[in-house]
């Protein structure tokens, strides 16, 4: 009797340590799915006078746009700008002047510094609220892609949006030796852009 109470408290000890680790690794598995990119890396490149293109184009914790005028000229742009530059072009989206909604805009050399940041990731995070007037949009999915200086750059942003990123937050629990996830996210980053 001595032995099957202890083997019962026991068993109900072994279960409750069991739930603990399976809920902990729970968490931790919706932690790394969450550790989705929170900002974006920028670099605008001026490719002719009022012209640009996106050189390249990566996740970062915080949105940052480094912008390179045709003089040699590196400048950061402030949050003020930016919002500034996203307002501007909200408004020629609103009467149709945006070249990013336009059917055939004449963007070979680049776009005005608005449409280039609002092609960019980092565009649609600063300017999400505009969101529903652009990726509902045949036009803006095509010329998105005119936002960057080749399509291998687009292809470049693509790929280290849609990785899924590892979160900095050390593992730990019962069944984590380091095992990785197996799961993925769908879609990825870049699926609201509609590729």
């Amino acid at each position: 009797m001595k032995y099957i109470r202890n083997l019962s408290t026991l068993g109900m000890s072994g279960v409750a340590l069991i739930l603990a680790a399976g809920v902990s690794g729970c968490g931790q598995k919706q932690q790394e799915e969450q550790a989705q990119p929170k900002g974006a890396f920028v670099i605008i490149e001026e490719t002719a006078p009022g012209k640009y293109k996106i050189k390249d184009e990566f996740p970062a914790d915080e949105t940052r746009i480094v912008l390179k005028e045709l003089d040699g000229t590196e400048r950061v742009l402030t949050k003020e700008e930016m919002d500034k530059l996203v307002k501007e072009e909200a408004a020629k989206i609103d009467n149709g002047t945006s070249p990013l909604t336009q059917p055939n805009p004449q963007v070979s050399e680049g776009m005005g510094l608005g449409s280039v940041l609002l092609s960019s990731i980092a565009g649609a995070m600063i300017g999400s609220w505009i969101g529903n007037k652009l990726f509902g949009n045949p036009n803006y999915q095509n010329n998105r892609k005119a936002g960057y200086k080749s399509p291998s750059t687009y292809q470049r942003s693509k790929n280290s949006f849609n990785k899924p990123r590892k979160s900095t937050t050390k593992r730990s629990g019962f069944f984590d030796n380091n095992k990785k996830s197996s799961s993925s996210r769908k879609g990825g980053f870049f699926a609201g852009f509609g590729g």
